[in-house]
């Protein structure tokens, strides 16, 4: 199979089955959901064939799919086979404005692709068991399919219009899945949320590109890269940088926008883990290693987004600590770890292949966490509080193993995957030199890699360890075969994720600085162990054996009173804007479009009412005056 049809077919296949499940299959709901869960085996075998074409024979030495356009490979990127066709779209006449729909295959989208599919595929089967007695299965496995093939756009786009159009749609994937149960007020309120939050940053986004077209007249990344460097205005370079940036502000919930993630939890946990911790969230970390060529440029740019990050990193984690919702936990927990992604994206090509990196790694221990509590919700018959748990070990040993892996990387601890990427995102954060103040956030990194093993630990301890602390949690039981055996394979790619040859064969972006073999024990991995170690001890102290938590700090449990914040904010603009139209409707349009015309109708009939009098000799004088008036004016 060419690379060409491996390509589209796995762009197309997941949006055919969404039409297939719309259209025919809305009162079949098991064939649905197998025909969904098919359709994800499949793009992920694709996805691997794509990656490695020399598992069909595909020979070597072959060009990238749009090398064509220019683009090269790097950082030990593999050529993927065969040049992609693309079809023509938008063609107004002009050079400037000619856009085809293509896709770009090279390393960074081969390795996106198979985290997606993958995560994809597992979250898909995990659904099997989750969702088998929901009203809405095959609305939800239908939806499942269209934000596989939303995703996949982003991730296969060969210029900005047509990811954009992707994001969007992602936009509205998620959208469906997060008010899966609309009849539920929350989950309506939190999909409405989502959707008008990240309308604020793709609003930036589409003016980051629009102004990028201008200056380089091209929409296309590889002619975008080959341009880049002739751009002599800084200060339009760097602003088209951070309007794009505000894209992935948005899609990756970062402060300010950071709001809307924990709120989707609302949704079934399948697309917590599948949305909300591997694939949707993690796009504007894509999207700015996509363009990382133009954040080396910008250095002004580049401080912006590593700030960003560095400070959604640490309020996210100090979120954590007072959460009580085992999915909120995890979600502030995504906000946190997507921090360290979009702060490494600003400093410089190695920190962007770092950034991807941890996002590599932590797209399965997050997803197994995700997919872990939500066997956890559904042993406790969907209990979400974490202190009326307890004692979960002792009854579901399998999932607890698991979830305790995941926790493990997380917290990275020494040789699990998330200890090698977090360090190395780190060791660049300690030499990003063109980085304003990158010392500091160098500290604030590791003030985060203290935070981590504290809510992380708490979590476990509370959850899994001690007594049952309430009905459900003393008739909680390990989850069926088709809810393990996700779980069971998450956990050993989290473990295998960084060791042999793994990293290379699932494309991550660390394999140009191999962080397991090119490790060395510096002031990095001092601080690291510290704070690991005094985060764990610490939450040991503070948490076992307790039944309620010794801990009450209103500002973190309340979330900074960020989201009242806006609320306030959003009802006082309500209000004057109210005001404002309230007055020019009554002052102005009132006036001009009602009374105006009524008065003047009214004074009008009045005027000629004083000539319509009934008497000849009156009509008579007036044609006489008309007359004359006439005359005077054919002489004048």
């Amino acid at each position: 199979m060419e690379p060409n049809v491996i390509a589209w077919t796995i762009l197309l296949l997941p949006l055919v089955v969404a039409a297939f499940i719309l259209f025919f299959l809305k009162k079949f709901s098991g064939v649905a959901a197998l025909l969904a869960t098919g359709s994800a085996l499949a793009t992920l075998v694709l996805a691997v064939l794509l990656a490695h074409p020399d598992l069909l024979g595909g020979g070597e030495g072959a060009a990238h799919a749009d090398v064509a356009a220019g683009d090269h490979a790097h950082h030990g990127d593999e050529v993927s086979a065969g040049e992609i066709k693309s079809f023509p779209w938008i063609n107004l006449g002009s050079e400037e404005l000619k856009i085809d729909i293509g896709l770009k295959v090279d390393g960074l989208s081969q390795g996106m692709m198979l985290i997606v599919t993958f995560v994809g595929f597992l979250v898909h089967l995990f659904s099997l068991g989750y969702m088998k007695d929901d009203e809405g299965k095959a609305r939800y496995f239908g939806g499942l399919s269209l934000f596989m093939f939303s995703m996949t756009g982003i991730v296969l786009a060969n210029n900005f219009v047509m990811m954009f159009i992707f994001w969007e749609l992602v936009g509205v994937s998620s959208y469906i899945l997060i008010s899966h149960w609309f009849s539920k007020p929350s989950a309506a309120d939190a999909a409405k949320k989502a959707f008008l939050t990240n309308r604020i940053g793709d609003f930036g986004f589409m003016l980051g590109i629009l102004l990028l077209w201008k200056l380089c007249g091209s929409f296309y990344f590889a002619e975008i890269k080959d341009s880049a460097a002739a751009i002599t205005n800084d200060f339009l370079l760097n602003l088209s940088v951070v309007l794009i940036f505000c894209g992935a502000i948005g899609k990756s919930a970062q402060v300010p926008l950071h709001v809307w993630l924990p709120d989707a939890m609302e949704g079934p946990t399948p697309v917590s883990a599948l949305i909300h911790a591997a694939t949707m969230v993690a796009a504007g970390v894509f999207m700015m290693a996509r363009i990382s060529f133009l954040v080396a440029s910008a250095d002004m740019a580049a401080s912006i987004i590593t700030w960003v990050g560095a400070i959604t990193a640490l309020l996210a984690a100090l979120m954590a600590l007072q959460q009580d919702d085992i999915k909120k936990i995890l979600a502030y927990s995504t906000l946190s770890q997507l921090g360290y992604m979009i702060m490494a994206q600003g400093f410089g090509q190695e920190g962007s292949d770092a950034g991807m990196f941890h996002l590599y790694t932590h797209a399965f221990f997050k997803a197994l966490l995700f997919l872990g509590s939500g066997a956890v919700i559904y042993a406790c018959h969907h209990e979400q509080n974490i202190w009326k748990m307890g004692g979960l070990f002792k009854k579901m040993p399998i999932t607890s193993i698991t979830f305790a892996l995941g926790t493990a990387a997380l917290i990275a601890i020494p040789l699990s995957s998330g200890f090698w990427s977090k360090e190395h995102i780190l060791d660049k954060a300690l030499t990003a030199e063109h980085i304003w103040n990158y010392k500091l956030v160098f500290w604030i990194g590791i003030g985060v890699a203290f935070l981590t093993p504290f809510y992380m630990t708490r979590l476990f301890i509370v959850a899994f360890l001690g007594r049952g602390k309430s009905k459900n949690a003393d008739h909680a039981h390990e989850v069926s075969p088709v809810m393990l055996i996700p779980l069971i394979l998450l956990a050993i790619v989290s473990v295998i994720s960084v060791y042999g040859g793994v990293p290379e064969f699932l494309k991550s972006r660390g394999h140009s600085v191999n962080p397991v073999t090119d490790f060395h024990f510096s002031l990095t991995a001092i601080a690291s162990l510290v704070a690991l170690v005094a985060g764990v001890v610490l939450a040991a102290v503070f948490y076992l054996g307790k039944k309620k938590d010794p801990i009450s700090l209103a500002l973190f449990r309340d979330k900074f009173y960020i989201d009242e914040g806006y609320g306030q904010l959003v009802k006082w603009g309500q209000d004057r804007v109210g005001g404002l139209l309230n007055w020019v409707d009554n002052t102005l349009i009132e006036p001009l479009t009602a009374r105006f015309p009524a008065v003047a109708a009214m004074t009008a009939g009045s005027l000629l009412r004083l000539f319509q009098v009934g008497n000849l000799q009156a009509y008579v004088f007036y044609i006489g005056v008309a007359v004359l008036l006439l005359i005077l004016l054919l002489i004048l």
